[in-house]
């Protein structure tokens, strides 16, 4: 197993291939408006994509699923970081529960670098075709034919989790908490580690008033992740009012 090999592939990658972007799933609804005369960062984009097609090419064709799951617990921090960022670009759904172990990792980077990965392997689900459906809904500007066409993915594709965690968001920004609940539910069923829709589980909750429930999912978020932005502090809120009620 020639390790040093992936970090070197790894080591090339541009900073903005492992920082995300607007072509990176993330757990917000992606609207993607590049305006004209913004070749500087369409360039740059399609050269990200550039560098990332090369380093899976390469890590394909040297490397398997299992070798690069064995790197995650033998590796230093960097052959972590970049088995992580391979399996995130590569990897089967089999990855997952893996990966969600690197949100523990010591390195904080590697922590990070584990999460992206795991929204991709989310978003790039078990059907290539489901997966560039959801893409497309997801840039489509108006959240109710958004929301009708993820009804049908669903209907279609009953185990791709992140369509319903997808169409969950949705329903939370127009406001239909209780079926943005359900869909947060319906997501973790299918995918228990997807610590995207037990926060967002955990704001439905905050918003239907039911603060103690919201706290219990909140703590199950960062049980999963405990990297997620801005939970920790609402965490902190929620017990503080929660004992003032007791008093």
């Amino acid at each position: 197993m020639n390790s040093p090999l992936l970090v070197e592939f790894f080591k090339v990658l541009p900073n903005d291939a492992l920082k995300g972007g607007l072509d990176w799933p993330t757990s917000q609804f992606i609207r993607e408006n590049v305006p004209q005369g913004a070749e500087t960062r369409t360039t740059g984009k399609a050269r990200r994509r550039a560098a990332i097609h090369i380093f899976c090419k390469n890590v394909r064709q040297r490397y398997t699923e299992g070798t690069l799951l064995r790197v995650l617990h033998i590796g230093n921090a960097t052959m972590r970081r970049a088995a992580i960022f391979a399996l995130g670009m590569l990897g089967s759904p089999a990855v997952n529960a893996y990966l969600a172990d690197r949100l523990h990792d010591e390195d904080d980077e590697a922590a990070r670098l584990a999460s992206e990965a795991m929204w991709a392997l989310w978003f790039r689900g078990e059907n290539s075709a489901h997966s560039d459906e959801l893409y497309r809904i997801l840039r489509l500007h108006d959240s109710k034919q958004a929301i009708a066409a993820l009804d049908d993915l669903v209907r279609r594709a009953t185990t791709f989790a992140e369509a319903f965690n997808q169409r969950a968001i949705l329903h939370f920004q127009l406001g239909q908490l209780a079926h943005s609940a359900r869909d947060c539910t319906t997501t973790l069923k299918l995918n228990p580690h997807h610590f995207g829709a037990q926060a967002g589980l955990g704001q439905c909750l905050l918003r239907l008033r039911r603060p103690r429930a919201a706290l219990r999912a909140f703590l199950l978020a960062l049980r999963m992740n405990p990297h997620l932005d801005g939970i920790s502090g609402t965490v902190k809120a929620l017990e503080i009012a929660l004992e003032d009620e007791t008093r």
